[in-house]
Order: structure tokens, then sequence, then C-alpha cells
């Protein structure tokens, strides 16, 4: 799920590039610390190496330039080359991969969930955590099959002309029609909306109380405003719906939401209590060619710096605890994984989807489509 936020980051700071909002370099910067990272780590024999690794994620024609262009400086730093397939790494696809006995990627920007539902069905690598440091992440955000490459949030957005003094501040304000009144959006997917049903319903904000998701009490409470919710299904929808007055307040993410402050000069605000705080997952399908180096390559990702500069470019948060000291002062506001953001906010458990995102998904369209 995740994997349709990376894409839309993307799509996103493409078009600051284009208003020249961000400078071309720092852009190129962020998407080589989307897959195309500097030096690889100790750990790998240079008799061993592989000609090249293959990272898939969730560039388009408009990105194919920047990677190249990284491509050959990878290749001066490491010996590897490494290849971008910007296709998009799929469920389906990696799947079919696999099953075919025909892999030929090598590492792939996937969600949290399908890390642990392909993971569970024996389509994903086990992580080697002797060379990736399962500690370069927050807690509970390294998994068997995969570990966080990025951060991100979905949070509560809205629109301060049509509040005033009075915005916002929890999901129970979100299904507070009278006290707060107009359309609302949130994702037509199920990753973010049963979380925010039960905490407008009083569950607290911690994950041991939301998880698992009592189903039943999360789509009795989305019922109540479903009428007067237009359901978002890409990044760029969302915002126009709130740069355009058509709803008074969304769930939208981290990314979106600081690209309305920006772009409306602060009319639409958000704040970061009570969201929902999610990884961005490495994942190694079963069989790739590369092998062990890919885990090399992971492992440079972690580097703290590097992170930083994906926060600039995108939005993303540093998934390295580490990062949180080197974040400049003008981009705490946006990052999701800065401790004082990160410690109002729900961190995703990510198991729940592992066993229940494909049956419950069918449900949510079901019941948000009737």
């Amino acid at each position: 799920m995740d994997q349709a936020f990376m894409r839309d980051a993307v799509e996103l700071a493409t078009e600051r590039v284009a208003r020249g909002e961000l400078d071309r370099r720092t852009f190129v910067r962020g998407l080589a610390l989307l897959g195309l990272g500097a030096a690889v780590a100790p750990g790998l024999a240079e008799a061993q190496k592989p000609k090249e690794i293959v990272l898939v994620n969730w560039g388009g024609d408009a990105l194919k330039h920047f990677y190249d262009a990284w491509g050959s400086r990878t290749r001066q730093d490491t010996g590897i080359k490494v290849v971008v397939d910007g296709t998009g790494p799929s469920a389906g696809k990696m799947r079919a991969m696999v099953e075919a006995k025909n892999v030929t990627w090598d590492v792939c920007d996937s969600g949290s969930g399908t890390c642990l539902e392909l993971g569970k069905q024996g389509f994903f690598d086990e992580f080697d955590y002797s060379i990736v440091d399962p500690k370069k992440v927050p807690a509970g955000f390294a998994y068997k099959w995969g570990i966080a490459n990025y951060l991100f949030s979905y949070v509560l957005v809205y629109d301060k002309a049509k509040f005033g003094n009075n915005p916002p501040k929890s999901w129970k304000d979100f299904w507070d029609l009278k006290n707060f009144p107009g359309k609302r959006t949130m994702r037509k997917d199920i990753q973010s909306p049963l979380e925010l049903s039960l905490m407008a319903d009083g569950v607290p904000a911690d994950q041991k109380k939301i998880y698992p998701i009592d189903e039943k009490r999360a789509f009795d409470k989305l019922k109540q405003i479903k009428d007067q919710t237009i359901f978002w299904t890409s990044g760029a929808q969302s915002q126009q719906l709130l740069r355009e007055g058509e709803c008074s307040m969304g769930c939208l993410w981290n990314t979106r939401a600081t690209a309305l402050q920006r772009d409306t000069n602060g009319r639409v605000d958000f704040t970061w209590n009570q969201g929902i705080l999610c990884p961005g997952v490495w994942v190694v399908p079963k069989g790739n060619p590369a092998g062990k180096a890919v885990y090399d390559f992971v492992r440079s990702t972690q580097v703290p710096e590097r992170q930083i500069t994906l926060l600039k470019a995108f939005g993303n948060g540093p998934a390295n605890p580490a990062a949180s000291p080197l974040v400049p002062a003008d981009l705490r506001r946006i990052d999701p994984g800065y401790p004082d953001n990160a410690k109002v906010q729900l961190p995703i458990y990510a198991e729940w989807y592992g066993d229940n995102q494909g049956r419950m998904l069918n449900q949510f369209i079901d019941l948000v489509s009737s």
C-alpha cells in the first residue's frame, strides 16, 4: 500500500522541480537514495560481486534520465552496476516472478503488509540481519522478510478558513459533522480508515489497543460519515479536494499535507496528532540474481546523511533514528519520524495487515461503494 505512497512522492517531487521549488541536484540525490545509494558496505568478497543489482520502485519515464545519470557514479563507487526498473513492484508481479522461477529483480520498494503477507507465503527472502542492522530503524519496523527504508504518515489535514480558531484536533473531531461541518476525504484502502474509525470511537492511539482491529466496530463507525466522505484514490486527488475547498478536512499522506500548507500559504494546515506512522520497506524476492550483495546495498541506504537528502527531496522521513539530530530545523516540522512528531502518532502494526489485508480490503471496498 505504501507502494502507492512512494509513487505519489516521486510525482509530487517532479512537480516541485518543474516549478523551480526543488533543485534538480537534490531531486537526483533523492532518487538515488530510493535505490541508487552510494558505496556498498564491506561484507562481500570482490570475487563474489554480481555484475548488477536490479532495484524496482515506482519511477516513471520522466525519472529514467536521473537514474541513468546516477548509475554510472554508483558503478564507480561500488564496482556493481545498479539497474533501476521503474515499472512498479506490485504484489502480483513479485508473486508471479517467483512462482515462475524466473526472478530478475533483486530488491523492491514494497509495503509492510505486503512484506509479511508474501513473506509468509514464501515469496521473499528472510532478511540477512548479519549484514543489515535491524537497530537502525524504529522499533517494530524490521521484519522477518524486510526492513524500513523511509517513513511516511497519514495525518489530519484541515482548511483553516472554514474553522477559524477552532480547527479539528483529533479523529473524534473528524467524525463530528455538527461542530465541524463539510465533506471529508480519506483513502479508498484499508490502510488508515479502520484505525481512524477506532480512534474516533474512543480507542487510544496505542498500538496494543488498536490492534488487532475490531472490524465490526471500525466498520460501524465508518458508516456514520460514509455519505459525507469522498474516498480518494491518488495523492493528487486528495490534495485537490482540500485545495479547491470541496472538502473541509481529510486524512492525507504527510507529503501532500506539506504541499498543501505551502501552496495555500497556510490556509490548509495539518496536525501530527493521532497520525499513523508507516514504513516503506525493502524486500528481496526469493531467488534474486544478485544474491547476498543486495544486503550490502540495503545496508548502504541506512546511512543517516543520505536519508536526510531523501527528506529534502521527497518529504519521506529518515528510517534511521540516528538521522534525527541531523534534520535541519526548517525540516523538522515535515519529518514524520522526528521525535516530537512521532511520539503523538500510532505506529502501524504490519503483522495485522500481513494476516488480514486481502480479506479486509474486499469488505472495505464493498462498504464504501454501497
